[in-house]
């Protein structure tokens, strides 16, 4: 059987993005087929025909097959790719021949094209004003369900996952928007107790004994207000049918909550905060504590306590964006994703173990670094000036590290970002992961101009690059600013700022002489230190023209 290899196909299915596997496929009879691997591109479209036996499928319109994408710690998260001619099915034999440990078969999706009777059908959908029309279009989320778990499981057809990470041509409404129902929008969502209980009107925020609420979810909301504005917090019993609300005790009965007595005190959450806060939070995510406290003191006459508005805050970010984990578990994906959309992007992955104090976790490795370039970025280089800039930023928040880029200048002197790393900080090995692959990558001509600053680690990187960033490949000088820095540390003479600064900038011998000339003149120890560092890897007058005027 080493000649043939079993095909287990889906159709008329859905393709499930986000699962614990990544995407996968399922529809409600799916088909097993074996097959040689001889077999041809047409021959595996006849098969397939033949196997579903229906009018419709003989008009494919396209294939997609799984395959395991190894990610961080060792997991496998499975993505896509088209079936599309020989060149692809090859591929796709031989990925499935290199995964064998961990794919049993071949899993293929399978889309059709439309006729004109489904068209048609189409077109009198999208007028309908039908009530199950819309229900079918749209998910509701249960009042238990969290809205963002519900959102996760949202099943999306073949086109719109091509759309979403492979295809060149323009944008076209995915399927279920073409049979929206418009009127439905403004449809109430429950309309059958529209007219029940109408909403309670509370003029001084207190709860009375016989108001009612439409529904479960209005109680609890004209309780977050309460608890928010008295600085109280509430309890709900659901077998009881009661909730402890501050030192009022809320009692309701069917579908129609109504309050009945009050009793007991309690004290204030931070849960509710964070909802009354999120939109601020979604406009500026980096809003400071204070101003927190002073929006909520301001619109509910409530002051919490610093704690409590930074936990709310943080709660309200992970609520908007998604937690820290959850947005470094993507990363893999989204490069993936990148690079499918763009096979001519760079991306490098460095991966390191995971130790529990001094144990070590087996068959678990964690994000070390990562390195990529857009290849816009790459083709932009070709069309500047031969001069690369680098530098660093910390990361702050609750992964440390740092951001390290290379920039470049068009003939305009306009920046064009190059290259990104993100490695664990500013270290030797670091900058040699980040300067190896900006030259395998993006810089790959020779006579090109490196700026940066004198740390150490990037001279160290430069030794280990077997002279990748040496002349008469790339000449190394540094940022006329950072010197200017590194002698105000060192001296603490602000007034000697703007000579320094000069020294770098002069254009001729003669400037440079007579400015070095005026420092040595406020004292000897100045040009020492100056002297220290090769005056073609800071001066304009001495750069070979490598820093091309760049005073950085």
């Amino acid at each position: 059987m080493d000649d043939r290899v079993e095909l287990k196909i889906y159709y008329y299915g859905q393709i499930l993005l986000q699962t614990y596997e990544g995407v996968q496929f399922v529809c409600e009879n799916p088909l097993d087929v074996v097959i040689p691997f001889t077999l041809s591109f047409e021959e595996l479209k006849g098969v397939i025909c033949e196997k579903i036996d229906s009018q419709r499928c003989r008009r494919v319109s396209c294939i997609l097959y799984r395959y395991p994408l190894p990610v961080f710690g060792g997991f496998i998260q499975f993505q896509t790719k088209y079936v599309m001619d020989e060149a692809s099915m090859h591929e796709m034999f031989s990925m499935y021949m290199e995964n064998r440990h961990r794919m049993s078969c071949i899993e293929l999706y399978i889309e059709f094209e439309q006729s004109e009777a489904d068209r048609n059908i189409e077109l009198e959908d999208y007028n309908s004003e039908s009530e199950n029309e819309f229900e079918s279009n749209y998910e509701i989320v249960s009042p238990g369900e969290d809205e963002d778990e519900a959102g996760s499981a949202m099943n999306v057809d073949v086109a719109e996952v091509a759309n979403a990470l492979a295809n060149p041509h323009p944008f076209q409404e995915p399927s279920f928007m073409r049979s929206l129902d418009l009127e439905a929008m403004h449809a109430p969502e429950f309309p059958q107790y529209m007219n029940a209980v109408p909403p309670p009107v509370v003029a001084d925020g207190e709860f009375t004994v016989g108001m009612e609420f439409s529904s479960r979810e209005a109680v609890i909301k004209a309780m977050k207000d309460y608890t928010i504005r008295r600085g109280v917090d509430y309890r709900g019993n659901q077998n009881a049918e009661e909730v402890l609300l501050g030192d009022k005790e809320v009692q309701w009965k069917s579908y129609l909550y109504q309050v009945y007595y009050f009793s007991r005190p309690f004290e204030a959450g931070f849960q509710d905060s964070a909802e009354a806060i999120k939109p601020l939070v979604e406009v500026d995510p980096s809003i400071k504590v204070k101003s927190v406290i002073a929006d909520v003191q301001s619109k509910f006459n409530y002051t919490i306590s610093y704690r409590k508005a930074w936990l709310a805050k943080q709660q309200a970010v992970e609520s908007i964006f998604g937690s820290w984990e959850a947005s470094y578990e993507a990363l893999p994906i989204w490069f993936e994703a990148m690079c499918h959309k763009e096979p001519s992007a760079v991306v490098h992955f460095e991966t390191m173990p995971t130790y529990q104090g001094d144990d070590l976790v087996p068959d678990i490795r964690v994000l070390h670094r990562v390195f990529w370039s857009y290849y816009p970025c790459i083709r932009a280089f070709r069309h500047c000036k031969p001069m690369v800039q680098v530098d660093g930023t910390h990361l702050y928040e609750k992964y440390k590290g740092c951001l390290l880029v290379a920039v470049s200048q068009d003939g305009n002197n306009n920046i064009v970002p190059i290259a990104f790393t993100i490695v664990e900080g500013e270290t030797s090995d670091a900058w040699y992961f980040f300067l190896s692959n900006l030259h395998q990558h993006v810089v790959t001509r020779d006579g090109v101009g490196l700026i940066s600053d004198r740390h150490d680690s990037i001279r160290l990187a430069i030794e280990r690059s077997n002279r990748a960033w040496s002349p008469p490949r790339a000449f190394h000088m540094f940022c006329i600013r950072h010197i200017e820095s590194n002698f105000l540390r060192k001296f603490k003479a602000p007034y000697l700022q703007k000579l320094i600064v000069n020294i770098g900038y002069s254009r001729t011998t003669r400037e440079y002489q007579m400015r070095y000339e005026r420092l040595k003149e406020r004292g000897e120890a100045y040009t020492n230190w100056l002297d220290r560092i090769p005056r073609e890897q800071y001066a304009l007058a001495f750069d070979g023209g490598y820093r091309w005027g760049q005073h950085c």
